[in-house]
């Protein structure tokens, strides 16, 4: 009798295997993942409402990562809104996180860092364009400076009367803020709130961590300065597991193909949090 010359696979074979199987499941899943469906599919039942952060730096038509073509923000903005998303605002975040408010069917919260005045020319009437409103986390030093290409305090007093756009805290010179002192740390975030809250007569509640680096002893002095919360470029939604001083965001970059990449990071988010993804 002839021997079968067929091998057992390994189990290491086998977690390959099982492991292209499942991305082979979810990717195409991916595309037609919409946030009812998604909601339909108890995504949104562990630790509480999912909060998509979204997270951009420019708006302008420059073939870079950081530079999304105002086309491709306007078909974004138009997905949020063909798809029942609704925008709120880092207070409206604040009040579910801290104090159990209620929030709209699947909430969105769109940001910018840096303040660069592409974010006026360009985002801001798109925003007005579907009625979304956005935070903007300025660096202050940069403002009404030599430095081309960033927001006068004209512009930024413009879009926060508008009831739109929300002027917080991205520090006063962008340094990282591991490398810094106490002295420097606690001067970069009180001078940046008091420069704001002077000049926008408005309360700065809320920062934006330059290069996204922070530890725990920075968190605690951003709660000493008087803001409520605190944006991380860490990848991930925010939800009840979520640290006020270290929230979430979804960043979005210009890519071969950006809408696409803004579809697979706004839906693959939540599938991977549900099959275990931990928040770290």
């Amino acid at each position: 009798m002839r021997k079968d010359k067929r091998r057992h696979a390994s189990p290491a074979s086998w977690g390959k295997r099982i492991l292209l199987i499942t991305l082979a499941v979810l990717l195409p899943l991916g595309w037609f993942l919409t946030p009812r469906l998604a909601a339909r599919m108890g995504l949104d039942e562990a630790n509480g409402v999912k909060i998509v952060v979204l997270n951009y730096h420019k708006i302008e038509n420059l073939h870079n990562s950081l530079s999304v073509l105002p086309e491709d923000f306007d078909r974004q903005m138009r997905y949020l809104q063909d798809n029942g998303f609704h925008v709120i605002s880092p207070a409206e975040l604040h009040a579910a996180l801290a104090e159990g408010a209620e929030l709209p069917e699947n909430p969105v919260l769109i940001t910018f860092d840096d303040g660069y005045q592409d974010n006026y020319k360009n985002a801001y009437p798109i925003l007005q364009k579907y009625g979304f409103r956005a935070t903007i986390f300025v660096v202050t030093s940069f403002l009404d400076q030599a430095l081309p290409g960033y927001l006068t305090w004209a512009q930024a007093a413009e879009m926060e009367a508008s009831g739109l756009i929300d002027i917080e805290s991205h520090t006063v010179t962008h340094g990282s803020m591991t490398e810094l002192s106490d002295e420097q740390l606690r001067y970069e975030l009180a001078e940046s709130k008091r420069d704001i809250e002077k000049r926008l007569g408005k309360q700065v509640e809320f920062i934006a961590y330059p290069t996204g680096t922070y530890n725990l002893h920075i968190a605690s002095l951003v709660k000493e300065a008087g803001y409520k919360g605190a944006f991380t470029i860490k990848y991930g939604n925010v939800d009840a597991a979520s640290n006020l001083y270290a929230l979430e965001r979804v960043p979005i970059f210009h890519t071969a193909n950006t809408y696409r990449s803004f579809l697979e990071r706004l839906q693959y988010v939540p599938v991977f949090e549900q099959l275990g993804w931990n928040k770290s």
